[in-house]
């Protein structure tokens, strides 16, 4: 929208707590690169979630405040808490596990996420550079996907469109969007609005997607 400004809405700290909402107690849960990082230390000890990291851990709990312990890190380098009877091993098995279908959910940043539900999260043609690394394993591999980003870039473009400008990560991945203004479900009927987050209106998400939302009520306001 040329000339206006995005809501304001939550913060990468908010949006990862929100995430961690959608994480089933007991599962396998991989998180990626960057906030999604964040997860982690939303989650109750009760939820019995185990961290996976394609590095080769399997049982970690939030991002370690003790003295950094090179061997302790998951894949993006951060320092890692470990939880009792956690694991480690090779990448070999580690990629087993993702692409054997043994991981029920990643949570992934993104780019761009389309209307059909592909995911561009690891190169912008302008900047150059980057890697797709292991996140199209897990797009692909992982039972549920859930992406969380900014609604919009910095330079204000929807980062939620019909089709991606940006080369794709994988197609029709994306299981649920949880940005700063909105959750929204990728479904066969197309992109349907959830939730919006507190003092965001509909016609606000609306207005900030390049891309069709269904919007069937009841849509709640997010409770953090």
């Amino acid at each position: 929208m040329q000339g206006a400004s995005p809501p304001v809405g939550l913060s990468r700290e908010l949006i990862a707590l929100r995430a961690a909402r959608e994480l089933e107690p007991g599962s396998v849960v991989n998180l990626g690169i960057g906030l999604p990082t964040l997860v982690a230390g939303f989650v109750e000890p009760t939820d019995q979630i185990l961290f996976q990291a394609e590095n080769g851990i399997l049982g970690y709990a939030g991002i370690s405040e003790s003295a950094f312990d090179s061997d302790l890190i998951n894949a993006g380098g951060q320092p890692v808490d470990l939880v009792a009877g956690a694991s480690f091993f090779d990448t070999a098995d580690s990629f087993a596990m993702i692409r054997g279908g043994h991981i029920d959910a990643a949570i992934l940043g993104g780019l761009q996420v389309s209307a059909q539900g592909d995911l561009a999260n690891w190169y912008v043609p302008a900047r150059g550079g980057g890697s797709v690394g292991g996140a199209m394993d897990l797009a692909v591999g992982a039972r549920k996907l859930i992406v969380a980003m900014a609604h919009v870039t910095r330079e204000g473009e929807p980062r939620i469109v019909e089709v991606c400008d940006y080369p794709l990560t994988a197609e029709r991945c994306v299981d649920v969007i949880i940005s700063d203004l909105a959750v929204i479900d990728v479904t066969t009927s197309g992109l349907r609005l959830r939730e919006t987050a507190p003092g965001v209106s509909i016609e606000q998400v609306v207005a900030w997607t390049a891309a069709a939302l269904v919007v069937s009520e009841p849509v709640r306001e997010m409770t953090l």
